[in-house]
């Protein structure tokens, strides 16, 4: 199977930046760029220029005098005390030159990608300088200023009516866009993420099921530290099967980020490139199944900007245009080129090597623990079905 798919850029993501030892770091997006240049898998004609969104366009979530702030801070007129009233000039979200303009580009770029889809030009379109999924109505959070996703989320509504399932397999939970969604029946959120006993923000318990008109679409996976691949992937295709069936979206919007890796300095999940293949296969095939290909892939997540991100990003281009992943030889040329930039040895091939952690001991007690919470969160759709039979 050949899509046809855009694939959205520009070196102004790189704008994006807090400080030079901020973990989060857009060269990640230039890297996958150029890797997938190297495997003469993105051409000329695959670019689409993103834009920056307008504030009415950051209104759809965000409330009018956080951009404002927003604004200021950019320009140094923002004071410390309103900075914390709005989550801004924190650890996690310092203030930076021009972040008002640095962050209204992430979220035109998404809305760049959701045009090219949904107006028939492309299937498919990824925008890895997206998925910031943590920004709220009026603060920021978890390194996110806006929320690129939820904002793209009610442009999908009020531009084109059409019903969104949101799939999130960052290993934070996806907190900003479901709650700006927690009462519409017509948004549809998904996330599989490490537990918020150990992790920020703290979020993302299967209790948390929506509310008034939207309860029963929400939907949360909080998988136990220390899972593995086979754990993972297990429950993300069960789920992701189920949720879709019951759903039935019009289109489809992932965030991808690519900290659930055991290489991953934030996390403490145990995955491999193996769920970076998986991941983008099931939105693939599903996108093609439920919403005659409507699929909006967003980066996100990922803090191992030289051995992990590349390689699992480019694979979600990979199988989106091909629909089977790059496998064999990471080509010498963008090692090298990148080599002397990196701490670490950069990696030989697509596929991780295996024996890159030590046995985790407490592999099967894991594996059971995520079986009961895939359980706990399909029960809600199980019982509908239970319902539908019997009336």
């Amino acid at each position: 199977m050949i899509c046809k798919a855009g694939f959205v850029y520009s070196e102004d993501f790189n704008s994006y930046r807090f400080r030079d030892d901020h973990p989060f770091n857009q060269l990640r997006v230039t890297m996958t760029k150029e890797l997938l240049e190297v495997e003469q898998a993105l051409q000329a004609e695959h670019f689409l220029k993103p834009r920056k969104a307008t504030d009415e366009e950051l209104k759809l979530i965000h409330s009018s005098k956080y951009i404002d702030a927003v604004k200021r801070a950019s320009n140094g007129l923002l004071t410390e005390d309103e900075g914390m009233e709005y989550g801004i000039g924190t650890e996690d979200t310092p203030i930076f030159k021009g972040m008002h303009d640095a962050s209204a580009l992430l979220v035109g770029s998404t809305l760049t990608a959701i045009d090219a889809v949904l107006e028939g030009k492309y299937e498919h379109a990824l925008n890895l300088g997206g998925g910031l999924h943590h920004g709220f109505e009026r603060k920021a959070s978890g390194f996110c200023i806006y929320n690129d996703g939820a904002v793209g989320i009610e442009y999908i509504r009020q531009k084109y009516n059409y019903r969104v399932l949101y799939v999130d397999t960052d290993a934070h939970h996806g907190d900003g866009v479901q709650w700006s969604f927690y009462d519409d029946p017509n948004v549809c959120t998904f996330s599989i993420h490490e537990t918020g006993r150990y992790l920020f923000p703290g979020t993302g318990n299967v209790s948390e099921r929506g509310l008034k008109e939207g309860y029963g679409y929400s939907f949360n996976l909080p998988i136990d530290a220390f899972t593995e691949d086979e754990s993972f992937l297990e429950l993300y295709e069960s789920a992701f099967r189920d949720i879709v069936e019951f759903f039935k979206p019009d289109v489809i919007v992932t965030q991808n980020g690519a900290d659930a890796h055991y290489y991953d300095p934030l996390t403490h999940l145990c995955s491999t490139m193996e769920i970076y293949e998986r991941i983008p296969a099931l939105a693939h095939e599903l996108s093609h199944r439920y919403c005659e290909g409507r699929w909006i892939a967003l980066g996100g997540g990922g803090y191992d900007i030289w051995r992990v991100v590349p390689r699992a990003w480019a694979q979600i281009w990979k199988v989106m245009t091909t629909n089977k992943p790059f496998a064999g030889s990471i080509p010498k040329s963008w090692k090298e080129k990148w080599q002397g930039k990196s701490p670490v040895e950069l990696p030989d091939t697509w596929q991780d090597p295996s024996g890159i952690y030590k046995p985790i001991p407490r592999k099967d007690e894991i594996t059971e623990k995520n079986r009961k919470v895939l359980e706990k969160s399909m029960q809600f759709i199980h019982n509908q079905k239970k319902y539908n039979n019997f009336t």
